[in-house]
């Protein structure tokens, strides 16, 4: 297991997402709150089916919610995803450090 609250398979799901320019981009709209589809279409200057796949990926990845009210979706930021993520990272870190400060031999 990657790390306690996240799987191998959500991990790289999860990177998946993050390793777009477009869903970064998206993601660091999103920091202000949640904003609606509209809203990030004008912001990005893109059209809505392309940042509909995007936002399919960060919701399919878990690091976004999305909510209907009325004909209009809503996306924000997932509390969980991100502390996950950070969790996770933060493993990578406290395994780094210990690597470095080991003197194991081959």
């Amino acid at each position: 297991m990657v790390a306690r609250t996240l799987s191998t398979k959500k991990a790289v799901a999860v990177f998946h997402a993050l390793s777009d320019e477009t869903r970064l981009a998206l993601l660091d709209r999103l920091k202000d709150g949640e904003q609606c589809v509209c809203e990030l279409t004008d912001a990005m200057k893109a059209a809505q089916s392309r940042l509909s796949f995007h936002l399919k990926v960060l919701k399919d990845a878990g690091l976004v919610e999305d909510r209907r009210e009325g004909r209009w979706m809503y996306y924000s930021l997932s509390a969980q995803a991100i502390e996950e993520l950070e969790e996770l990272v933060g493993s990578f870190k406290k395994a780094a450090k210990a690597a470095v400060s080991s003197t194991r031999c081959c």
